[in-house]
């Protein structure tokens, strides 16, 4: 199977591709330009947003315009029609060397989040957080994380995914309506050489698929944690995928072009750019932020 350049944007560090399924638009951020894009499917136009602080990630809301961004020092809503935006509620502000990483929203439509230690000793200080409809953030009995990624829920709600990302295990705990987390066990294991977990989505049949930064492919992960398939990309780095499209039957996969030197962008020219492929699994419409309040 062939991945089809979408976009060639080059971003340093693209991350959370997310389709909107009721605008047919498709987003994802560069973290380190702190940029919002979005593609239009009708007619390939892609549009940008500057933001005011690296963006983390971001979820969608149900008010048209709206997301929810997981900025670099905190969270905040924006319309993007009127660029308006609330003021950030901090996250870990005591902590200068963590920021807002990975993040979805559950199927309460609350937002799960974690973070990312940027210190060269990469020690896990961060943790994940979940934000409520009022923009409270709760902190999650999760063990802290210095990569936080894979953030997932299966259909039904009843199982989250999460990573950091170093260990090179995607793991997974009971998740309940209420917020409930049970104890996190190893869902699947990188082997040497395989690269590191990154973001990942779960499509209809339960099934998780993976972005494996520094091993060049996509792979899907049956519910019991065993590999079902693996898709090569033309990038070594890719980040987060997303099910898109009318069917919902594209996977959208973003990637980075950061820490590649002048020889591994030469044989991967369109690193940092977003990629689709037609993988034979359908996903689910993206669960959005619940919320009432508006910038």
């Amino acid at each position: 199977m062939t991945a089809q350049l979408l976009v060639d944007s080059r971003s340093v560090l693209g991350e959370c591709v997310l389709w909107c399924e009721r605008s047919a638009v498709l987003y994802w951020t560069d973290i380190e330009g702190a940029c919002l894009y979005g593609w239009q499917a009708a007619d390939g136009f892609v549009r940008w947003w500057r933001m005011p602080e690296r963006l983390g990630s971001f979820a969608l809301c149900e008010r048209p315009h709206q997301l929810l961004l997981g900025l670099a020092s905190g969270i905040a809503l924006i319309d993007l029609a009127r660029e308006a935006m609330t003021p950030v509620v901090p996250v870990e502000p005591g902590t200068p060397t963590t920021r807002i990483n990975d993040g979805r929203c559950d199927p309460q439509g609350r937002f799960v989040f974690g973070m990312f230690n940027q210190a060269p000793d990469g020690a896990p200080l961060g943790h994940f957080y979940r934000v409520d409809a009022e923009l409270r953030v709760e902190r999650l009995p999760l063990p802290p994380v210095s990569v936080a990624n894979s953030i997932a829920f299966s259909p039904d709600g009843s199982r989250m995914y999460f990573t950091d990302s170093p260990t090179r295990e995607i793991r997974c705990a009971a998740y309940d309506a209420a917020g409930r987390i049970g104890t996190p066990r190893v869902f699947a294991r990188l082997g040497a050489g395989e690269g590191e977990p990154d973001g990942s989505v779960v499509d209809a049949e339960g099934g998780l698929w993976n972005a494996q930064w520094d091993g060049g492919c996509v792979v899907r992960y049956a519910p019991d944690g065993s590999e079902s398939a693996r898709l090569a990309l033309p990038a070594s780095r890719p980040t987060c995928p997303a099910f898109g499209g009318p069917g919902l039957d594209r996977l959208f996969v973003s990637t980075a072009r950061t820490g590649l030197d002048a020889a591994a962008l030469r044989g991967q020219p369109h690193a940092g750019g977003v990629f689709a492929l037609s993988p034979g699994w359908r996903g689910l419409p993206e669960r959005r932020f619940a919320t009432r309040l508006r910038p």
